[in-house]
C-alpha cells in the first residue's frame, strides 16, 4: 500500500480504560471513571427526553444542514445561522479545518503540551508543527508569535487548556490575535468554555465579529453530558464557514444528537447546577492538594492536574485498582502527575481517599 509517510510514524489516538474493561481485569464490583472529562451528572432531562420522541430516526438520514438545531444556536449565541458549522464532536472540526488549509509547505502553531489532535492532523495533512512550550501551564503567546511566517496558515489555541486548566486571560488573548496576520487562521479550541467562572474570560462571540480570522470550537460532550453523541460546532464569519464546509462530511450530526443538543441548549438552568458543583469540586481537591503540599495548576475547566512528584503510570496503576480510572499524564506530556476529572461530591472524596492512601504508601517507601 501507497501510505503517506507521515503516517507511518502515526499512533492511533489513545482513550482512557472502560469501566467494563478495568471490572474484568481486576474484578472489581464499581468503578469510578474520572480520565476522560465527561459530565459526572450526566445530561438534562430534557436532552434525553427528546431522544425517545421518534422512533423514525433509526431509519432516516439525519437533516445534513442541521437547521433546527443551528437556527436555536442562532438565537442562544445571537450570531447569524450561517456562522455556524457542526461536526462529529468538535474533533471533527478540527480535522476539516486540517485538511482545509494545511498541506506540504504551510505549517502550524500551538503550544505544548496541550490537546493532541491539532498536532495529529497537522502531521497527516504533512505540514510542518511548531510548538512553543507552555508557560505556568498557559499558552505562552509571545513565544508563539515568534514562531510564525509567512507559511503559517493555523495557529490552535487551548483556553482552557487541556491538560493543565489554564485559561487565557482576555486582554492577553485579544494583544495576541491583533499581532497575527488576517490570513492566518487562529483557533479558539474552548470546549471547556461553560466551566469558566473566571471573570476575564473572553466572549467568543464577540471576538468574531471583532476578528475575520478567527474560529470558536465548542463540544456538547463536556458540560452538556452528551459525549456520546458526538456534536460540536464551531463559530466564525461566513466566509470561513464557506471554506469549511465543502470538506465536511454529509449527515455528520446525527438526528439523535442533533435532537438532544436543541433540548440541552434550552435547559441552562442544567448547565448552571454543573458549573456549581463542579466549582465546589475543584475547591475539594485544592484542599487536599494543599494539605498534602502537591503542586498543582488552578483550573477553570472541569478537571484537576495534580503533580505526585512520582511516576505518574505508578500512580494511575495504584488508583486503578482501587476502582478509579484517571488519566496518567505521561501521555500528556507531564510524565509525574496525574489528571482527574471533577466527579460528584462523594466521587472526588473517595478518589481523594485513595490519593491519600497512595501518599502513606510512598512515604512509607521513602
Amino acid at each position: 500500500m501507497k501510505w503517506k509517510e507521515q503516517l507511518l510514524s502515526l499512533t492511533p489516538y489513545q482513550p482512557g480504560k472502560s469501566i467494563e474493561e478495568v471490572k474484568k481485569q481486576y474484578g472489581l464490583a464499581e468503578i469510578t471513571k474520572l480520565a476522560s472529562n465527561e459530565n459526572p451528572f450526566g445530561c438534562s432531562q430534557a436532552a434525553s427526553d427528546a431522544m425517545q420522541k421518534d422512533l423514525s430516526y433509526y431509519a432516516l438520514y439525519p437533516d445534513g444542514y442541521a437547521q433546527e438545531l443551528r437556527d436555536t444556536l442562532s438565537s442562544f449565541l445571537k450570531v447569524k445561522p450561517s456562522q455556524l458549522i457542526f461536526g462529529n464532536g468538535s474533533d471533527e472540526i478540527i480535522l476539516m479545518i486540517a485538511r482545509a488549509l494545511l498541506s506540504p509547505g504551510t505549517n502550524t502553531i500551538t503550544s505544548a503540551p496541550t490537546f493532541p489532535q491539532y498536532k495529529h492532523n497537522a502531521i497527516v495533512e504533512g505540514a510542518e508543527i511548531r510548538e512553543a512550550p507552555l508557560k505556568n501551564g498557559g499558552f505562552d503567546l509571545d513565544k508563539m508569535l515568534e514562531l510564525i511566517d509567512e507559511n503559517t496558515s493555523v495557529v490552535w489555541i487551548c483556553t482552557p487548556n487541556n491538560p493543565t486548566g489554564v485559561y487565557i486571560p482576555e486582554k492577553d488573548l485579544i494583544a495576541f490575535i491583533e499581532k497575527v496576520s488576517e490570513d492566518v487562521l487562529v483557533v479558539i479550541d474552548e470546549a471547556y468554555c461553560e466551566y469558566t467562572t473566571a471573570e476575564d474570560y473572553h466572549d467568543s462571540v464577540k471576538l468574531v465579529e471583532r476578528f475575520p480570522n478567527v474560529i470558536a470550537l465548542r463540544t456538547f460532550s463536556k458540560i452538556y453530558g452528551l459525549a456520546s453523541l458526538r456534536i460540536g460546532y464551531g463559530i466564525a464569519n461566513e466566509k470561513i464557514i464557506r471554506g469549511l464546509e465543502p470538506v465536511r462530511e454529509p449527515f455528520n450530526a446525527n438526528r439523535f444528537a442533533q435532537a438532544a443538543a436543541i433540548a440541552a441548549v434550552g435547559d441552562q438552568s442544567f448547565i448552571e447546577n454543573c458549573k456549581e458543583a463542579n466549582r465546589k469540586g475543584l475547591e475539594q481537591f485544592y484542599t487536599f492538594c494543599k494539605n498534602r503540599d502537591l503542586k498543582y495548576y488552578p483550573s477553570q475547566a472541569n478537571f484537576i492536574l495534580i503533580d505526585f512528584a512520582a511516576d505518574a503510570d505508578e500512580v494511575f496503576q495504584y488508583l486503578l485498582e482501587k476502582g478509579y480510572i484517571v488519566r496518567s499524564g505521561k501521555a500528556l506530556g507531564f510524565s509525574e502527575a496525574v489528571r482527574v476529572t471533577i466527579g460528584s461530591e462523594q466521587q472526588n472524596a473517595g478518589v481523594i481517599s485513595a490519593m491519600e492512601q497512595y501518599l502513606k504508601v510512598q512515604n512509607a517507601r521513602n
